[in-house]
């Protein structure tokens, strides 16, 4: 008799409970989906999660308040996605609905090209040349975001310059930073793409890595390196639904290519000119989204390497 009692009583009280506008709509929701009773609707609404936990504990449950992305299933970590070609994948996918991770050395300017992508994208600050920092920040990416389903690594360096004088600290950063840190950031995802049975990586190397250059042989052996990586680790992790992919991006407008000589090189293109971030960007997206390709190589150069 008692269960029976206070059964009116409990539901009263949380009829007459405040609401919140968040609560509000999801109640009307339910009201148009559920198919329970109208005495039911009008006596015990439901109080999202969202409201109950708040975003913090909802990200560590594996769950995204709806401010934070569009999509649930598409978050992808982007090195060197603040400047560049980086800079030019963040802004497609963005348009496209991924929740972006930016990851920079600076964490200013990553923050600045998160803001400027809209709602929903977060800025982490990393040096991929140091392991530690790449553990901490994908800690940091799953803690804020989630699982990372797919992967961009086009944080890289240049130091053109003779063999002959180029010195040993030189050549150690751009392996460490084009070469060594892409392998660690592959490493890292790759640990979280098999237990979610599936993912997708695209490297971002060079044409120099395939042909080579006079005064950047240090450069193109970091490049010719992620060839190798990158055709390898597909073989890999292929039997966990895990792609790896690479492009091969010719003379593109970027920071690295503003000493160039561009009048002169247009001359031995194909197409007769640079090409732009947007358009390896496109060669990116293509990569993260086709379902049947992994262990490609795909060159963007304007017809230069033929």
């Amino acid at each position: 008799m008692r269960q029976k009692q206070d059964k009116p009583r409990l539901q009263r009280l949380v009829a007459n409970a405040p609401v919140s506008k968040d609560t509000a709509a999801a109640n009307s929701l339910t009201r148009v989906c559920s198919p329970r009773t109208a005495r039911e609707r009008t006596t015990t609404p439901r109080v999202p999660l969202y409201d109950v936990f708040g975003p913090l504990r909802i990200m560590k449950r594996g769950l995204r308040p709806p401010e934070l992305c569009d999509t649930m299933s598409r978050v992808c970590a982007i090195f060197g996605g603040s400047r560049g070609i980086g800079h030019a994948v963040a802004q497609l996918l963005a348009q496209k609905g991924y929740c972006l991770a930016i990851i920079a050395r600076n964490l200013d300017r990553a923050q600045t090209t998160a803001k400027n992508l809209g709602a929903g994208h977060l800025a982490f600050r990393c040096d991929v040349s140091k392991e530690e920092d790449i553990q901490n920040v994908f800690k940091e990416m799953e803690t804020s975001l989630g699982q990372i389903n797919y992967l961009v690594n086009a944080a890289g360096i240049n130091r053109d310059g003779l063999l002959l004088r180029t010195k040993a600290d030189d050549m150690l950063s751009q392996l460490q930073t084009n070469l060594l840190g892409t392998m660690l950031t592959c490493k890292a995802a790759v640990k979280g793409m098999i237990q979610q049975q599936g993912g997708a990586i695209v490297n971002v190397g060079s044409i120099v890595g395939l042909k080579g250059n006079s005064g950047q042989s240090v450069y193109s052996a970091s490049k010719a390196g992620l060839v190798g990586f990158s055709r390898s680790l597909a073989k890999e992790i292929a039997r966990k639904n895990i792609r790896v992919n690479m492009v091969a991006p010719g003379f593109i407008h970027t920071d690295m290519t503003t000493h160039l000589k561009e009048e002169q090189l247009k001359k031995i293109i194909p197409l007769g000119r640079f090409g732009e971030p947007q358009e390896v960007a496109k060669a990116v997206a293509f990569l993260l989204e086709s379902p049947y390709v992994t262990g490609q190589v795909l060159v963007i150069d304007g017809g230069s390497a033929q």
